[in-house]
């Protein structure tokens, strides 16, 4: 006997197919074992896979990379916001999801911008060798940070465009993922985003990385509301805000798929 879980793929932070980052999306009657759940993201294939559990009104939301179960994720996020309106007849211009950690997170629509309420994460100068991270990334950086990811800073947007990463040396950092980033030519800031440790190469676009990348920037352009764009070759634009422990990113996402998981029961 197969137990039918539905699941779309969704292109975020985008309005085109084939660019922005792709997420899949599970809807659930209640949480899978933990180890299906990451067999899932594993057969994907995807940067992440969000599992989302609707109660009434009330909506559950997890993430997976092909690799671990991560406790946010702004790209997939973004995808479930769009799959609920799309798909779900949600009627309410307004999202709430329970995560594991126990924050809450918001979405909003505005049209077809839909706009995430994430935690800031405010990023510290700390005593990295920055010679270490030339050699990582081939381009020499200004300065180094960390929150939750390291944060390495250049010049301008062709350094960000130049680099060619060393993964095996950026596995080998204590942190999670690396942010790369620089003021922008025709948005205000830019960056990449490496995270080999999470089974994520280079992620296309990444709402997680903007919790840090958004206080940082606010701070050194003085600017509360800024427009960001990373520079994968996916690529794709983020409408960021700055509001003290907060910080909003807004974008579009469009569908690419849709079909079942048949997922074989253990007699």
């Amino acid at each position: 006997m197969n137990t039918k879980i539905k699941i779309y793929q969704v292109d975020a932070f985008t309005n085109n197919l084939f660019s922005g980052n792709p997420a899949a999306v599970c809807l659930l009657d209640k949480w899978l074992p933990d180890e299906a759940m990451q067999s899932i993201a594993l057969e994907n294939n995807l940067s992440e896979t969000a599992f989302l559990i609707k109660k009434k009104d009330k909506f559950s939301l997890r993430w997976f990379t092909p690799k671990v179960e991560i406790d946010l994720c702004g790209h997939a996020t973004l995808a479930t916001a769009h799959i609920i309106y799309s798909e779900m007849n949600y009627k309410s211009d307004y999202i709430e999801f329970n995560i594991k950690s126990g924050d809450v997170l918001t979405v909003n629509r505005n049209g077809n911008l839909l706009t995430m309420n994430f935690p800031a994460y405010e990023p510290k100068i700390i005593n990295h060798s920055l010679e270490e991270l030339y050699r990582a990334f081939g381009v020499r950086p200004t300065s180094f940070l960390y929150c939750k990811y390291g944060l390495v800073v250049f010049n301008n947007e062709e350094e960000i465009i130049k680099i060619v990463p060393n993964l095996n040396i950026i596995r080998k950092l204590p942190y999670d993922g690396i942010i790369v980033t620089a003021p922008g030519k025709n948005v205000d800031f830019v960056s990449r985003f490496f995270a080999p440790k999470l089974g994520i190469p280079e992620d296309p676009v990444t709402g997680g990385a903007h919790c840090e990348l958004i206080p940082y920037w606010s701070k050194r352009l003085y600017k509360q509301n800024m427009i960001a764009k990373q520079l994968s070759k996916r690529g794709g634009v983020i409408h960021c805000s700055y509001l003290g422990d907060r910080v909003t990113m807004g974008g579009r996402a469009i569908t690419y798929l849709q079909g079942e998981l048949l997922i074989r029961n253990k007699k």
